[in-house]
């Protein structure tokens, strides 16, 4: 007798009839996909999250009762699924869909905005694609810490200018450099880039920049975002402007961030997808590891498929250190994905194992042994001095 394939549970969560009605014809019309449920509210969709065990669920921002947002924090700390965002494309829908995803969802895809049958035809690709990918994810941790925190907070941060925007540029030329982090992620990141993020302070004497798989539309509010996570100044990446240590620099989405032998930025937005990816990860660490040499330093964390195993290699062959998140602290974590990292990621010393906060703080491995980066700003900074040439500080 012939196997009948299985196929992923889908719960759908939209407080719009309407909205239901297309996003389950959507998905039954799918070979790998089967709705198993329909909630009106947030409400509703944490008890089915409990009562249906589907493999996924989509995601609904703005509903009554309790929204997404409650939804999602409440589920990914109580009863972890997939879940993937489909919420408005606007300014408003970008800003709460990125809340969401640092309380654990994994994906997002942007309603049109008319949200009609026909336009949601045109994201429909898309969707199956992202839908079906969130079915096969291990959710491997909770957000219910990281929950909390968003939850309490009562609004953006009044800001103080802090000392890297006064910086003087960097110069060209080999005694002018300085240790370069580049931390790399794509699905889960941005829960993981929260947890880590108060840990870098205004004086961290280290440029960071950030490369997140995100589009474009959505990185010059996520650097906002950011912002109110972290002592270090967050910004979007700007072509041709100095890196200066003390910044944290996201790349802004549909480019390519390269590092320049002077130390500059150079974005691509001409080039389109490299390897399948853009922003490529890669690019951006071979020039990182050009530029620095020994003083590069590459976190590769959560979901990231093979984008920045080159990447990776060019740093630890110009001297540099490099780390890779492990399966136990990973949003999502895809095994083949994290393989091809643990030749470069040296083991991190015991010190800062004992100087960690606890099993929820970040961990990396290098096979399969577990290490804690803690999110405590002192053990981040010591970071730095594991990297074989930077300079040792106090």
């Amino acid at each position: 007798m012939a196997t009948v394939n299985k196929k992923f549970r889908v719960l759908v969560v939209d407080d719009s009839s309407f909205m239901r009605k297309v996003l389950e014809g959507i998905f039954n019309a799918d070979e790998q996909l089967q709705v198993v449920g329909n909630a009106k509210d947030g409400r509703e969709a944490v008890a089915m999250a409990e009562s249906l065990k589907p493999d996924v669920i989509t995601m609904d921002i703005n509903m009554p009762h309790v929204d997404g947002l409650q939804a999602t924090a409440e589920i990914m700390t109580t009863n972890p699924k997939p879940i993937v965002i489909v919420s408005s494309e606007s300014r408003e829908g970008a800003a709460s869909t990125l809340r969401a995803l640092e309380l654990g969802a994994i994906e997002f895809v942007a309603k049109p905005s008319s949200a009609i049958d026909l336009d949601m035809q045109s994201v429909k690709e898309e969707l199956l694609r992202k839908v079906r990918m969130a079915a096969k994810v291990r959710v491997v941790r909770t957000a219910s810490r990281l929950a909390l925190s968003i939850q309490n907070a009562n609004g953006p941060k009044t800001s103080t200018p802090s000392p890297a925007s006064v910086r003087q540029a960097p110069t060209s030329g080999i005694d002018q450099r300085f240790p370069v982090v580049v931390l790399a992620a794509s699905t889960g990141g941005p829960a993981t880039v929260m947890r880590i993020a108060p840990g870098f302070t205004a004086d961290f004497p280290a440029a960071v920049i950030l490369v997140q798989h995100m589009p474009a539309t959505f990185t010059t509010q996520y650097a906002a975002q950011l912002a109110d996570f972290t002592g270090i100044r967050v910004k979007e990446a700007e072509a041709n402007e100095s890196l200066q240590p003390g910044t944290l620099y996201i790349c802004p989405g549909g480019q390519h961030l390269r590092v320049t032998p002077t130390g500059r930025i150079q974005l691509d937005g001409a080039s389109g997808r490299i390897a399948g990816y853009l922003p490529n990860i890669d690019v951006t660490m071979e020039s990182v590891a050009a530029f620095a040499g020994p003083l590069g330093i590459a976190g590769i964390l959560t979901g990231m498929g093979n984008d920045g195993a080159n990447g990776a290699k060019a740093i630890k062959a110009a001297g540099g250190l490099v780390l890779a998140q492990d399966e136990a602290t990973s949003v999502i974590f895809m095994p083949p994905s994290k393989s091809a990292f643990w030749e470069f990621a040296p083991r991190l010393p015991q010190e800062f194992a004992d100087a960690s906060g606890g099993p929820s703080q970040a961990k990396f491995s290098e096979d399969g042994t577990d290490h804690s980066l803690p999110r405590q700003r002192t053990t981040v900074r010591r970071l730095l001095r594991f990297s074989p040439g930077s300079p040792q500080r106090g």
